[in-house]
């Protein structure tokens, strides 16, 4: 059966079938990662470098994800990023089975299931779910982002020495220490900088106000999908990698409104591009 055509894709049911499949497979994940606390093994292989893990649960996750999304949209591409796969005519889903899988398996709980919808690469619908504390994020392009039966808005900042800016570290070691240096001259212009491990929280905590501003170098599309869709719909200025030269090419950046311009300027004038 093909796959389900632009005209036909309906955003809301997309977000239904993400959010689904999302906490399925959340719940496979905070099942693994209660057994690990608890003295299991899990079989940790290393990708892009000895820092960068993937577990036996993040295939085991995004095995259960297009498994889902081959019986419930049949015939629909899927980006993950276990599995791989590209962008297609139509819908595409663009999948990260477990984002922090560091944090997963240090214990920390930090770390979600993320899924998106994409229509010629654009997220119209995505969630992402929490295994461990439970909460959904979701958003439909258009119609708003949520947190449970919350509606999502950004904070209110319009000081950038008063925000709280989330920030994210490359798995490469050179970089990671150049984006040391960015990040310790923008701590001194800024209320305080967090750094969480998982790019679609941060993402949604600037949805959610928890977070003023967020910032990355390196992220993939599975790494954003959702998140940023979340984070824009409930009024952040987002940039997607490609969108900001001033930033880097492969930058991400999500804020407030209030503090947008001026984090960004602070980013630039701090050598983000270079990075």
């Amino acid at each position: 059966m093909a796959g389900v055509g632009v005209d036909e894709a309906m955003p809301n049911d997309l977000k239904n079938t993400a959010e689904q499949i999302a906490v399925e497979a959340a719940h496979l994940v905070r099942t693994a990662w209660v057994r690990m606390r608890s003295g299991g093994e899990v079989a940790v292989d290393t990708k892009s470098a000895e820092t960068d893990v993937v577990t036996a649960v993040d295939r085991e996750s995004e095995e259960l994800v297009r498994a889902r999304l081959e019986r419930i949209r049949p015939g629909e591409p899927v980006l993950g990023e276990e599995g791989g796969g590209a962008l297609g005519g139509g819908v595409t889903w663009v999948v990260d089975p477990i984002d922090g899988t560091v944090n997963f398996l240090y214990g920390l709980p930090a770390f979600a299931v993320s899924i998106a919808a994409q229509i010629d690469g654009v997220s119209v619908a995505g969630a992402v779910v929490e295994p461990v504390s439970g909460r959904r994020w979701t958003a439909v392009r258009g119609g708003g982002a949520w947190l449970g039966g919350d509606r999502l808005s950004v904070s209110a900042a319009d000081r950038l020495d008063l925000a709280l800016v989330g920030m994210g570290f490359s798995y490469a070691r050179d970089r990671r220490v150049r984006q040391g240096r960015l990040t310790a001259d923008l701590v001194g212009q800024v209320r305080d900088i967090r750094r969480r491990g998982a790019a679609s929280l941060d993402l949604c905590a600037v949805a959610a106000g928890w977070l003023d501003g967020y910032f990355e170098h390196g992220l993939h599309r599975w790494d954003w999908a959702a998140g940023a869709l979340i984070a824009r719909e409930a009024g952040a200025t987002v940039l997607l990698p490609g969108e900001a030269a001033d930033l880097g090419e492969d930058a991400t950046f999500a804020a407030s409104p209030g503090i947008a311009a001026e984090l960004r300027a602070a980013l630039a004038e701090g050598g983000a591009a270079e990075v």
